[in-house]
């Protein structure tokens, strides 16, 4: 009886982040094989087969793309993400112009603006992925900040790096001051105002300084 040995075609398989250089599978058929059937082409050829119809790799790979890596993710990725960090991709914004006073970004004085009746006017604003990439991230770090005025201010210009100079003042009165060198869009101020990704102290009242 003679026994004939045929070749089968071998690749290296490697880890996800692995530098060795081979296929990254996070699953290898072959290693279910036992020795008798080793060599077997039919055997082998289905298992190929089959490995390549179910392999999650792809899926793996996508779901870390667009769901799990911050710098790619998209759409309801960032949602998702948004929420394990506690942070909203909704603001709202004013359609004014109202009466209103100095500390306010989007008031006007008498004689211009009008009196804010109460009413829902106040429309809701998504945040692009981009936009809310940056707040996520921004969370992200006063999750794990010290608070202190470094901190907040490597945040500050993180966030609002077309804004000049931008730094937290702190007042010395349990107040502090976010200062701005360029005026802020609406979409901006709604962030520093609402979003709550900017550090705050326990019992310290905050404003908004800008040209």
């Amino acid at each position: 009886m003679t026994t004939t040995l045929y070749p089968v075609s071998s690749e290296s398989v490697a880890w996800p982040g692995d530098s060795g250089g081979g296929l990254v599978k996070s699953f290898d058929a072959r290693e279910t094989i036992i020795s008798q059937y080793a060599n077997s082409p039919i055997l082998l050829a289905l298992l190929s087969s089959l490995d390549d119809a179910i392999d999650p790799q792809p899926a793996i790979d996508g779901f870390y793309d667009t769901i799990w890596n911050i710098d790619t993710a998209i759409g309801h990725g960032l949602d998702v993400l948004g929420r394990i960090v506690g942070v909203r991709r909704t603001l709202y914004l004013s359609e004014g112009p109202y009466l209103g006073f100095s500390q306010s970004s989007d008031a006007v004085p008498f004689g211009t603006g009008i009196f804010y009746g109460g009413g829902a006017i106040t429309p809701n604003y998504q945040l692009t992925d981009a936009m809310y990439r940056q707040v996520i991230l921004a969370k992200a770090a006063l999750n794990i900040t010290d608070g202190s005025s470094a901190s907040i201010n490597a945040i500050l210009r993180s966030l609002f790096p077309g804004y000049g100079n931008v730094w937290v003042r702190d007042n010395g009165n349990m107040t502090m001051t976010f200062v701005f060198g360029a005026p802020l869009s609406k979409v901006d101020y709604a962030i520093v105002t609402q979003s709550g990704v900017l550090p705050r102290p326990v019992g310290v009242s905050f404003d908004v300084e800008q040209p």
